[in-house]
């Protein structure tokens, strides 16, 4: 069952039919399936009572959303079958999507002109002006031009504005692409531009960047961040001694980080923002921000060449916030609270607030009602060049870890810290089993799966708890 909202510009493509070109509250956005199809239905406010009618007989699986994200002509829909849907400006007149004809899709990631998707098996197709100048609508296989070939197998895409940045499973950070402002890590006056991946550090953990960004983050299994690209603004948070210079074509290691871990960091055009984890302090996530002053929300009349926090009332002692999304000048932030935070640009509405007035500091945007607002950690933010979208998109349950991870996120299992010592695995498990299991399931019935789990080895619980899930996902009666 879907849930995306919408607002901002309505050009580029263009989602809503009879609409205004600029939709400064969220609307609701509609698919129609038949026979496991996506087909666009009539996009339309949702109605007074949140009820849809649907197709009991319609495979969830079919039909979930994983991801959603958008590029200057085109809007992607990835669903969590691994099928990708994309609506264009090249579409025909009645907006109809089309199907991205690449199987086994794990991840898309999307920059101003360029395109990448990540398969399930690693490898990386992408197409773009600057990846593929001969023909910048064919998806070229660009893994398979990584000159180490025990290297090309990918485990996680990036995209910045005309670049495309590749984390490979050894732990190696490639790039492709333009490199006007030394994104790549190269000079850019020998290095203009690369048709094949080319090794920008070895030994990396994570890579940040955005869909409009011409900078970059890496970082490091040591936790050390390094940075390159166009910093004009500051928005590397090189601090004071770099600030009058715009190209950094070589990887520069960050110095003041603020304590803590970062969680992620996600970069504008002119600024960016960092969120880190602290258990030592309340709250314990924290956003940092720098670069230029009329999108950061930091509340100055200069810009920012340092991390620095972003303080408001908003984030209160007990609200985590879950995550945030950075578009081309805009941002939002999605708190336990069920908070959306936004600041910055908003002369599209892509702030959602009902108006086309910038914001300078983090305000509340009211949200609708959501269907599913019983557990907001089930939403995703993503935050295109001139609108943005928040959307529905439960987490699978599948690995343990993962599973830790989102439940955490949650408001009231937020003074949990994830280790792998055993009776904090066990007391996870309990947590899980209480969030998962039916509210009508009996309490004698869920007392006695709790008991049967804390007698149990870490390997055994975790087959336990997926047998569980297994049964009460398919409504089954739990029996031991």
């Amino acid at each position: 069952m879907n849930e995306i909202l919408f607002f901002g510009t309505n050009q580029s493509p263009i989602l809503f039919k009879n609409k205004s070109e600029k939709i400064i509250k969220p609307i609701q956005f509609k698919f129609k399936f038949e026979n496991g199809n996506e087909n666009e239905n009539e996009n339309e406010n949702e109605n007074e009572n949140g009820n849809e009618n649907e197709n009991e007989n319609e495979n969830e699986n079919e039909k979930q959303i994983k991801q959603i994200l958008s590029s200057n002509f085109s809007a992607f829909f990835l669903f969590k079958n691994g099928k990708l849907i994309e609506y264009s400006d090249e579409n025909d007149s009645k907006q109809n999507p089309s199907k991205i004809q690449i199987e086994n899709i794990q991840k898309v990631s999307v920059g101003f002109q360029n395109e990448a998707i990540l398969t399930k098996e690693g490898n990386v197709f992408a197409k773009g002006n600057d990846i593929n100048p001969n023909n910048s609508k064919e998806f070229i296989n660009i893994s398979s031009l990584i000159e180490d070939t025990n290297d090309r197998v990918v485990q996680d895409i990036v995209s910045g504005d005309a670049s495309i940045y590749l984390l490979t499973s050894n732990q190696n950070a490639y790039g492709i692409g333009l490199n006007e402002y030394g994104q790549l890590g190269f000079d850019s006056k020998t290095l203009k531009i690369t048709e094949k991946p080319i090794l920008m550090m070895k030994n990396v953990s994570k890579i940040f960047s955005g869909n409009i960004s011409n900078h970059i983050f890496l970082l490091n299994s040591n936790q050390e961040l390094f940075g390159c690209g166009d910093n004009e603004y500051g928005q590397l948070g090189l601090g004071e001694l770099r600030k009058d210079e715009r190209e950094i074509n070589k990887l520069i290691k960050i110095q003041n980080i603020p304590k803590g871990k970062i969680i992620d960091i996600q970069c504008g055009y002119y600024h960016s923002i960092m969120l880190i984890e602290d258990q030592n302090q309340n709250p314990k996530r924290k956003l940092y921000s720098c670069g230029d002053y009329r999108y950061n929300g930091l509340d100055k009349d200069e810009n920012t060449y340092e991390f620095t926090e972003i303080k408001s009332s908003l984030f209160e002692n007990d609200d985590i916030i879950l995550e945030f999304s950075v578009g081309f000048n805009h941002n939002l932030i999605l708190t336990s609270n069920s908070k959306l935070i936004g600041f910055g640009e908003n002369s599209y509405g892509q702030l959602g607030t009902g108006d086309t007035i910038n914001q300078s500091i983090p305000i509340q945007i009211e949200l609708p009602k959501l269907r599913f607002n019983e557990d907001i950690s089930n939403y995703h933010l993503y935050c295109g060049i001139s609108h943005s979208f928040l959307y529905y998109s439960p987490s699978p349950f599948s690995n343990l870890e993962e599973d830790l991870i989102k439940l955490f996120r949650r408001k009231e299992f937020c003074d949990i810290s994830f280790k792998t010592k055993n009776g904090e695995i066990i007391e996870a498990h309990k947590l899980i089993l209480k969030y998962r299991l039916n509210q009508n399931q009996n309490q004698n019935e869920i007392e006695k799966l709790k008991e049967i789990i804390s007698k149990k080895s870490i390997k055994e619980s975790n087959q336990i708890f997926e047998m569980i899930y297994s049964k009460t996902k398919n409504k089954s009666k739990i029996i031991f």
